[in-house]
């Protein structure tokens, strides 16, 4: 397995700039794993593919407003910070924009009223750790940002939160829940779809392609999740039963897979018959050869080449079919990326 075997080339005209309306009106291409079949409809009509019992698996972290404009004191240099995670109250790990020049001790102030930060490490490249001083602030005078691909602003913010986010902490959306409307979700209810909420905070590592040839080499971020007790005992229950769980996108996957690991990192909680309850970092890396403790099918949108995300799509589905499936879309025009269209995998 190398890294090259995950990559390809997609036109910039390929790249959704700006998200369908409404919703649920974006394309879906419904893959199926047992006939090596592959349909065309729309993502609302996903409740046709689904049966009573299934369980959706959500990802309820919200896009925190991590960009953030300010001037270094003294020099008045304007400065780009991005945070990255918070690694306790009012510290943060974050991404400095020219770092060069912003050395530990340096002040960095973003509003006239006193609201500023301090390099307390300097790490490499452009990595800063910087101690607020008050971090409820930090909403009003930062913006949430974009994924590089997207040129154009978006006029409505919440069109990059799902619906269903609550828990502050991603710098980028799970985008896989964009497409969920409250009268596709009363639908599925309807139905007897269950549904479960989970918590994975997406790191910036998001967007970046593996650099090293073999994939395993690949030195992944850190991210915050957490698997709540009642949700552990809800999943063993729905596996116990023989009915399914499907994961609406990847960063659910890891966080289901990792609290399916026993002796997983983080906190671990009781073990609910392979699935443990866990609240902490994770680092799960999962590549083709990966075998699946939970996952019965896999909603989440089309991936930049050469990334973790793609090759964790195609550990699920297999890696022909993975790339069958993305030359098809692109010969029938699907979007791509953040706002671009799904794929449901069963």
């Amino acid at each position: 397995m190398k890294t090259s075997d995950f990559d390809y080339h997609l036109p910039p005209e390929f790249i959704a700039q700006t998200p369908i309306e409404p919703r649920d009106h974006s394309r879906l291409m419904v893959l199926s794993r047992a006939e090596s079949s592959i349909q065309h409809r729309r993502f609302f009509e996903i409740v046709d593919f689904l049966h009573q019992g299934d369980v959706l698996v959500f990802n309820d972290s919200r896009v925190i407003p991590a960009r953030l404009i300010g001037r270094k004191e003294g020099s008045g240099g304007k400065v780009e910070i991005l945070l990255l995670r918070r690694l306790s109250p009012g510290l943060w790990q974050t991404l400095v924009r020219p770092g060069r020049r912003v050395s530990e001790g340096t002040r960095i102030e973003f509003t006239s009223d006193g609201i500023w930060g301090e390099v307390v490490e300097r790490v490499e490249g452009g990595i800063r750790v910087i101690r607020f001083s008050d971090e409820g602030a930090l909403e009003r005078v930062g913006r949430v940002p974009l994924p590089p691909y997207i040129h154009r602003p978006v006029e409505d913010p919440e069109r990059y939160q799902t619906i269903y986010s609550r828990v502050k902490g991603s710098v980028a959306a799970p985008t896989a829940g964009l497409h969920f409307t409250p009268e596709l979700l009363s639908r599925l209810a309807v139905k007897g779809i269950q549904f479960a909420f989970v918590t994975l905070h997406v790191g910036l590592d998001t967007f970046s392609p593996v650099r090293v040839e073999d994939p395993r080499e690949h030195p992944i971020h850190k991210e915050y999740g957490e698997l709540r007790d009642e949700v552990a005992q809800q999943l063993a229950q729905i596996k116990a039963e023989g009915r399914r769980i499907i994961c609406v996108g990847t960063t659910t996957v890891r966080v289901v897979e990792q609290a399916a690991l026993r002796g997983g990192k983080g906190e671990v909680g009781r073990a609910k018959k392979g699935i443990e309850a866990f609240e902490g970092w994770t680092d799960l890396l999962i590549l083709p050869g990966h075998r699946f403790s939970t996952l019965d099918g896999l909603i989440t949108n089309f991936h930049l080449p050469r990334t973790t995300l793609l090759m964790l799509v195609a550990a699920f589905a297999g890696q022909s079919f993975i790339q069958r499936a993305y030359e098809e879309a692109m010969h029938l025009g699907y979007r791509f990326y953040s706002f671009g269209d799904a794929m449901l995998v069963l």
